[in-house]
């Protein structure tokens, strides 16, 4: 067998695992700044689906629950009425929902929000900066957040009733 090509496969594989030792170095300083159980949720702050400005910031003291989510993704939109219906058997707690739309066009989700009627804010993730803040692996992905700001559970995947239930239960306090 000749040597040349060995040689040159262990050649790329040395640059890119030296390559790799880059970038995870580079970015150690970014681990900080992104979503992690018991770590304060990150900033999240935009457009909404409705035209209006967003702050996270604006919820301090109440329980949040942040979902990603997007119209063409089949779970998202399985487990929409659930949200729904949490939203509202918890509005005495303060629970705000908050949607971030992620890889998706906007004016099919202005539609999806519009026939469903819900009333929480969706921010629109253009560049995707939120979606990496927050780590997003697949959608719907939703993070729950305490009245202090600080993620204490993460749901990948549709939720069920008993899903949110566990969930909620650790930051409706």
């Amino acid at each position: 067998m000749p040597r040349r090509p060995i040689l040159l496969a262990l050649l790329v594989a040395v640059l890119t695992t030296a390559g790799i030792l880059l970038v995870v170095r580079g970015n150690q300083g970014e681990q900080d700044q992104r979503a992690a159980v018991g770590q304060p949720a990150p900033a999240i702050t935009g457009i909404t689906l409705d035209g209006g400005s967003f702050d996270l910031a604006s919820f301090a003291g109440k329980p949040v629950v942040i979902n990603f989510w997007g119209p063409s993704c089949v779970p998202c939109r399985d487990e929409f009425p659930l949200l729904e219906t949490k939203a509202a058997e918890h509005a005495a707690d303060g629970l705000a929902v908050v949607g971030i739309l992620t890889d998706d066009p906007v004016e099919p989700a202005r539609a999806f929000v519009s026939d469903y009627g819900a009333d929480w804010p969706t921010v629109i993730d253009p560049d995707k900066a939120i979606k990496g803040a927050y780590r997003v692996a697949a959608r719907p992905q939703t993070y729950f957040v305490d009245r202090s700001g600080v993620i204490r559970s993460i749901q990948v995947g549709e939720l069920t009733d008993a899903d949110f239930e566990r969930q909620y239960a650790k930051i409706a306090s």
